[in-house]
């Protein structure tokens, strides 16, 4: 018999419609003849099915099954594709393990701490993790940009702390400037993290720990024709280049490669991730952790894998299978 398995797209954050074209992309690429898929569509309290006939069909929150004619129908696996909140930052986690439903990406406890960029960060920098200085403003607080400057320095990088996607981000190079952007980065999240700005090229790594098995993709270098790798530059192809793989010298790339299997490790993290890195005199800068990476046609990791030579479909089994197997009976 058929294993039922829920993809599951939108979410809170400003990149839910980006969520649902990487749901789509993954609904497609599940291997049909191992998997009954059903996407999944949640936006605050309304959780419901987007899969032809079963179009509207609201999910019985009290265990994540649907009606079917009368019929409950339950699900094997969650495949959870919603960047940002409730699915990269550990809320939805929380939920499948209360009900015992199995789900493919990284635990709680991984996905609140990586979710919380100043956290992670901290987190990181103590096992020996070289990282840009940083420092976290909340609401409540007072702002000077005198200590900011005076601490971080011009021009920083200003973004919500708490978020899993490319919105309220901001470039300042003048002081006159950052208080606009950290108001910016409030309307994405209640905490704000201001970063000193490292000079270099931006690399990123997509890896997965599988099986016992290790597969850390081709590296891809992102030149933005923008300030920086912005909303507009990850989704709009003519704002910027991702070139896979990332024209850098094997031994450099290697280094990397050696580097993202450390911190997936560090993290215990599951499934698939991409790691952001600036690469500064032959040393990479550990940017963040994106947990639920894009997978929409546009999106860096399933160029990384048709590179690696994998199949999208295999890969896929590989990784519900595994969440499966973990199964834990509440």
């Amino acid at each position: 018999m058929k294993k039922n398995i829920a993809v599951i797209g939108g979410g809170n954050s400003s990149e839910y419609f980006i969520s649902l074209q990487s749901a789509e992309t993954i609904a497609k690429a599940i291997d049909k003849e191992k998997y009954n898929v059903y996407t999944v569509q949640i936006k605050g309290n309304d959780w419901e099915l987007t899969s032809d006939r079963f179009c509207g069909i609201p999910i019985n929150k009290n265990d994540f099954s649907f009606n079917d004619n009368g019929q409950k129908v339950k699900f094997d696996c969650a495949y959870i594709a919603i960047h940002g909140t409730p699915g990269e930052d550990g809320k939805l986690q929380s939920y499948f393990e209360m009900i015992g439903l199995p789900y493919t990406s990284c635990n709680v406890l991984c996905s609140s701490l990586t979710f919380n960029k100043y956290f992670c960060n901290t987190y990181l920098k103590q096992r020996g993790i070289k990282v840009a200085n940083s420092i976290l403003l909340r609401k409540s607080e007072k702002i000077s940009t005198k200590n900011i400057i005076e601490t971080i320095g011009l021009p920083c990088f200003v973004k919500p702390n708490e978020g899993g996607s490319s919105f309220g981000i901001s470039k300042v190079k003048k002081e006159e400037d950052l208080l606009p952007s950290i108001e910016k980065a409030f309307k994405e999240s209640s905490q704000v993290i201001i970063e000193q700005f490292v000079k270099g090229r931006e690399i990123t790594s997509g890896l997965v720990k599988v099986n016992n098995k290790e597969f850390v993709f081709p590296l891809t270098e992102i030149i933005s024709a923008n300030e920086f790798f912005d909303y507009a530059a990850k989704y709009d192809a003519k704002e910027t280049q991702e070139i896979t793989p990332a024209p850098i010298e094997d031994t450099l790339a290697e280094k990397c490669k050696i580097l993202s299997s450390k911190i997936y490790n560090y993290l215990n993290c599951s499934g698939i991730v991409r790691i952001d890195y600036i690469l500064h005199d032959n040393e990479f800068n550990f940017l963040e952790v994106n947990t639920v990476p894009g997978m929409s046609a546009a999106s860096i990791i399933p160029k990384q894998i048709k590179e690696y030579g994998l199949s999208f479909t295999d890969l896929l089994t590989e990784i519900i299978e595994e969440a499966i197997s973990k199964k834990v009976i509440p």
